[in-house]
This record gives C-alpha cells, structure tokens and sequence, in this order.
C-alpha cells in the first residue's frame, strides 16, 4: 500500500458483502448495508494534533469492526478503502 495515514487513524479494506440471497436472488450494491468488517491495512504512528501521543490498539492485518458511517472512502488501485480514527473502530476479532 502506497498510502501511510497520520496521526491515530488507520486505513481498512472492508469485506465484500455476499450479494446473492440464500434464495438465489442477486442484490444491487445500492440496496446493500455499508460493511461493518474489515482488514487493516495501514496504521498511523499515533500522534495527535497536540504532539501527545496515542497508542494504537491495532496493528496491519488485524480484523475489526467499526461503526457503520465512520470514515471517509476512497479508491485506490481499483479498490475501496476506509481511512478512520482508530475511536471509530469498535472491536478486533480474535482469531
């Protein structure tokens, strides 16, 4: 990934979502939920705007879930992406 976050945020590949119902019925994108799981793919340092320090709680390759609107997306390299703050992130999966 070319691209580093700053401060305590954390960039995340979400989940594709299955599209196909258990009945066999093909869902548009436009009637799907925003995914709530993803993959870290890039972590800040953990500095604030108040040069004080954050610990991170996350790591590159962890599994999390966030809260539903958090973020802002953006595309790269033909893929979609969320940069957060790490306050948006919500749990890590044990796995």
């Amino acid at each position: 990934m070319k691209l580093k976050p700053l401060f305590d945020r954390v960039v995340i590949l979400p989940e594709q979502k299955e599209n196909i119902t258990s009945t066999g019925i093909i869902l548009p994108s436009t009637s799907q939920d925003m995914p709530q799981i993803g993959k870290i793919v890039a972590v800040g340092d953990g500095e604030s705007l108040e040069l004080d320090r954050t610990n991170m709680k996350v790591k590159v390759g962890d599994r999390v879930l966030y809260n539903k609107y958090a973020g802002s997306e953006i595309k790269l390299e033909n893929e979609t992406y969320i940069i957060m703050r790490q306050i948006d992130i919500v749990g890590v999966f044990d796995e």
